[in-house]
């Protein structure tokens, strides 16, 4: 399918734009002083996209660049991006008399390319953009397009690879709950259980959107059936081999244990990116857990040697799932 018709499936969510969010402006205006001509576009995510208050907690940006030697001028920094993409880091902004704050991840456009594709095991990018996201600035219209490709690739992706291990039949919600579900356990996730049905019930009308622009693409293992009554819940009924549905959890597990595995040392990788961050982390694991974490000094005076007892330690607290 032409990016073109991507693009004008693609139903980007509301939320807030730039010219209506000085919050957004500030970030915005950083990001262009922090890289310059290598900026190709920038993309709103999480619960800020869906929040009236970009003031409270963190702003999650994808800052999208066209070369990584122009977007990161340290060697070992780069070295990392290109190893184990994206690199995360932190930036803030004054607006008024108040401070809005940005944790933001840098990404190549190629990156994303190959990252939201068929080719791709892992299920970190896949996963990720298969959810709603805002472009907030692109460079060009050319880029928005290319990006709303990726976007639908994405969950095309995440659809194909979710279906062998999800029901044959249920409604759209059930189906896209189950796959935010697969692809949340691959990391490692605070959030309590049932957060993914939650994401899925939240964003209906975005996955009903993004479903019927991908039925075509899908009509080998999906069909998408119209609602039955006024409620106007639609259903699916998908189309898997048996030899697939018993791969499927095999395949699964194995991106469980891999996706871990990336987690971990994307979080020591960040160590090195992200001011800010053993406390940003504390932070999120509060936020999400109901348990009060702090940093012990230990881990801030020697976090390479000391984060992995105390990474173990929460985890046996229940902190992570």
């Amino acid at each position: 399918m032409a990016a073109s018709t991507f693009q004008s499936a693609y139903p980007e969510p509301a939320g807030p734009t730039v010219a209506d969010s000085p919050p957004l402006q500030a970030l915005l205006d950083a990001l262009h002083t922090r890289f310059g001509d290598a900026l190709q576009a920038v993309v709103l995510y999480g619960s800020c996209l869906r929040s009236a208050d970009l003031f409270d907690g963190l702003v999650d940006l994808y800052v999208l660049v066209d070369d990584y030697r122009s977007a990161e001028p340290h060697l070992l920094r780069r070295l990392g991006i290109r190893l184990l993409p994206p690199n995360v880091y932190y930036v803030e902004a004054p607006v008024d008399s108040r401070t809005v704050r940005c944790k933001y991840a840098v990404l190549s456009l190629e990156a994303l390319d190959r990252g939201t594709g068929p080719r791709r095991f892992e299920s970190y990018l896949w996963g990720r953009f298969a959810q709603p996201v805002k472009v907030i600035y692109s460079r060009t219209p050319q880029v928005r397009a290319r990006l709303h490709t990726d976007f639908l690739q994405a969950a095309e992706t995440l659809l194909r690879r979710a279906l062998p291990a999800l029901p044959a039949e249920g409604t759209l919600d059930d189906l896209w709950a189950g796959a935010l579900a697969l692809s949340y356990a691959t990391e490692l996730r605070t959030e309590r259980q049932g957060r993914a049905g939650e994401l899925a019930g939240h964003g209906q009308a975005f996955y009903t959107v993004i479903t019927q622009a991908l039925s075509g693409r899908l009509a080998d293992c999906l069909t998408l059936l119209p609602p039955e009554t006024e409620a106007g819940v639609y259903r699916y009924r998908s189309h898997v081999s048996a030899p697939a549905r018993r791969l499927a959890p095999w395949q699964w597990r194995l991106r469980r244990v891999l996706g871990k595995l990336l987690s971990v040392a994307r979080l020591v990788k960040g160590l090195f990116t992200f001011e800010g961050g053993l406390d940003y982390l504390a932070w999120k694991l509060t936020r999400h857990s109901g348990q009060t974490i702090e940093v012990p000094e230990r881990v801030r005076r020697r976090p390479l040697i000391h984060v992995w007892a105390w990474g173990w330690q929460l985890y046996r607290r229940g902190v992570f799932r």
